[in-house]
């Protein structure tokens, strides 16, 4: 007899967040494989945006249909803000009302359903 146990994690920080920069302000984030930071995605994005607090969190927002179809069907995804280029943090931190520096990680997409699934690396260890 096995024991079942489902995990629920949080949906994130997409409606809790304290911040908020419009998908068209966000734009120098995309495509987000350019980037020259960590990019964190899928089970690793949700293990680390479920360490942080939502006051650290900045969240991609859709400012129209198309942009929320796009970050609708973008894998959710964490950035830290502090490995982020200097050019690249000023350009997003135009767009805040406090300083870019005050945040830790940047959410784009949420869960969109239950995160039963696990990572091989649980398991390396078993």
């Amino acid at each position: 007899m096995g024991i079942y146990f489902d995990v629920m994690m949080h949906k994130g920080h997409f409606t809790s967040a304290s911040a908020s920069i419009d998908h068209g302000d966000a734009s120098v984030l995309f495509p987000v494989e350019d980037l020259a930071a960590t990019v964190l995605q899928h089970r690793d994005a949700e293990l680390a945006l479920d360490d942080v607090d939502s006051e650290d969190v900045i969240v991609v927002a859709p400012t129209s249909m198309a942009s929320s179809y796009f970050l609708t069907r973008h894998a959710l995804t964490a950035i830290p803000v502090a490995e982020l280029s200097a050019g690249v943090r000023s350009q997003l931190g135009d767009a805040l009302t406090a300083p870019i520096e005050t945040f830790e990680l940047i959410q784009i997409s949420k869960w969109t359903a239950n995160s039963p699934n696990h990572s091989l690396a649980e398991y390396w260890d078993a």
